[in-house]
């Protein structure tokens, strides 16, 4: 049974994945697009040749991605090259880090950052005094 690409779907989802709006979209498309016809485009199996060209070129995507992605076979694709998870995956991790050290490190930094604060508020401090003092 051979799967039939969604041309709609396809351009809802890359659209998505880059955070588009459809409202941006039809803007890019020009002033005969609105939010809703994009939306009624991305219901459609199959996308004019010509629309989907200026799609490829405002999403910056291959038009062969939107003929040609079918979830299913990425689904299919992905799952049967990583099923071998025991390399990939490293259940007992290190860290190289050390906790207490990184928390020590931060107080003294808050610490001399304070001083500073301090002394430039001294300073400032005299300063006024000097010029009250005028």
């Amino acid at each position: 049974m051979e799967q039939k690409i969604h041309q709609g779907r396809n351009v809802k989802r890359f659209r998505e994945m880059l955070g588009i709006k459809q409202e941006s979209l039809a803007f890019d498309l020009g002033n005969d697009w609105n939010q809703k016809k994009i939306s009624m485009l991305e219901q459609k199996d199959v996308i004019e040749d010509d629309i989907l060209d200026q799609i490829s070129h405002i999403l910056k995507i291959p038009v062969e991605a939107f003929q040609n992605f079918d979830e299913e076979q990425a689904i299919n694709i992905i799952s049967n090259t990583f099923h071998d998870t025991q390399g990939l995956i490293n259940y007992n991790p290190t860290f190289n880090n050390n906790p207490i050290e990184k928390l020590i490190s931060l107080h003294e930094e808050k610490i001399a950052l304070y001083e500073r604060m301090l002394k430039e508020k001294d300073e400032m401090m005299t300063r006024l005094e000097k010029l009250i003092n005028k």
